[in-house]
């Protein structure tokens, strides 16, 4: 049966860390880590396609390691992704982590699942986390958000915002995780003026076709909505957001990042003025979480989920622009403390 706990306070990490990463301790068997290694370093993360830079999601997950590491004063490791890698190179790469010594080993995305499932078994007295998905395992973590939440705020807010009463959302690939970005601001705008029309595109069909990687791909669909008429969007589609609020900074319209605050991102200062918000994800105090929970000797495991009563998801107001347009942050509010109580329910789908 899978366990679900939740969490009551989520940590919130801070942006940036130099890595640093040594090989340190014994082997381990193939067969059951038997001969795992004796001394634990620290936490080590392996990214998530886009890797370390993407201002969203993998960068949201580096905060938590740079916290984790000032905190706790030890060692730690970040590994990128390899362009059109397999499963098992997912799984050596978490194989590796775990040999050396690093304790909690943690893949920041789904797409770790097959991975993260074979090398938490070779490795049963090692700690590892998995963002986005849930694997079973004795001595696995799954990190999982309520992205339909935060997405539900980001509707409103787009709502609130358009002038033109077409708003927009992008997501990277079409894939069940981005369908509940999609649904939640869907819902959240349809609730706050139904006269509103939400046009959805995907980028692509796959992660391996760059979804979630390619800011081109993101400037070009964000120019298509902006043509039929959307003056507020959406982005659900890590790195290639950036595209997006590039395209919607030029048009002088409203863009929504997503994950991270993207207002606050420095390599999105360009464009910072014409961030309306962020449907906020936070990765990185999940990441510290489950690394203070090992160094604490209390390892979570089974489902963490993170959503809004426990400060996991939320919505940014770091735009000044935010509280000047009228009703806005009263809606949110009400919004926010309608999905607490449960007078909301938010769609995933």
């Amino acid at each position: 049966m899978r366990r679900i706990s939740k969490l009551t306070r989520v940590a919130v990490g801070v942006a940036s860390l130099a890595l640093a990463a040594t090989a340190c301790g014994g082997t381990s068997s193939e067969n059951g880590g038997s001969s795992e290694t004796k001394q634990d370093l620290g936490l080590a993360i392996a990214y998530d396609v886009g890797g370390k830079g993407d201002q969203s999601f993998n960068d949201a997950a580096y905060s938590g390691l740079q916290k984790a590491q000032t905190e706790f004063g030890y060692k730690t490791a970040d590994i990128e992704p390899t362009e059109g890698e397999t499963d098992a190179d997912k799984e050596q790469r978490l194989v590796s982590l775990a040999k050396q010594g690093y304790n909690p080993v943690i893949g920041v995305g789904f797409a770790y699942g097959p991975a993260m499932e074979a090398a938490s078994k070779k490795y049963p007295k090692t700690t590892f986390g998995i963002v986005d998905s849930v694997v079973e395992g004795d001595n696995v973590a799954s990190l999982v958000f309520a992205e339909q939440e935060a997405s539900y705020l980001a509707g409103v807010a787009a709502a609130k915002a358009t002038k033109s009463n077409t708003v927009g959302f992008v997501g990277g690939v079409d894939v069940p995780l981005i369908h509940k970005f999609e649904a939640g601001y869907k819902q959240g705008v349809q609730d706050t003026n139904p006269k509103v029309k939400v046009i959805s595109q995907y980028l692509t069909q796959t992660a391996e076709e760059g979804g979630f990687s390619s800011p081109d791909k993101g400037k070009a669909a964000a120019e298509g909505q902006i043509e039929k008429g959307a003056d507020v969007l959406y982005a659900a589609a890590g790195l290639s957001g950036q595209g997006v609020i590039e395209a919607a900074a030029k048009a002088n319209v409203w863009a929504i990042g997503v994950d991270s605050d993207q207002y606050k991102q420095e390599a999105l200062a360009p464009y910072k003025n014409r961030i309306l918000t962020s449907a906020l994800k936070d990765v990185g105090g999940a990441v510290y979480t489950l690394a203070k929970s090992v160094k604490d000797g209390k390892p979570l495991n089974g489902v963490q989920t993170f959503d809004l009563k426990v400060n996991g998801v939320g919505l940014a107001e770091s735009n000044p622009e935010f509280a000047k347009i009228a009703g806005l942050s009263a809606a949110v509010a009400k919004a926010k403390e309608g999905i607490i109580d449960g007078s909301i329910k938010v769609k995933t789908e």
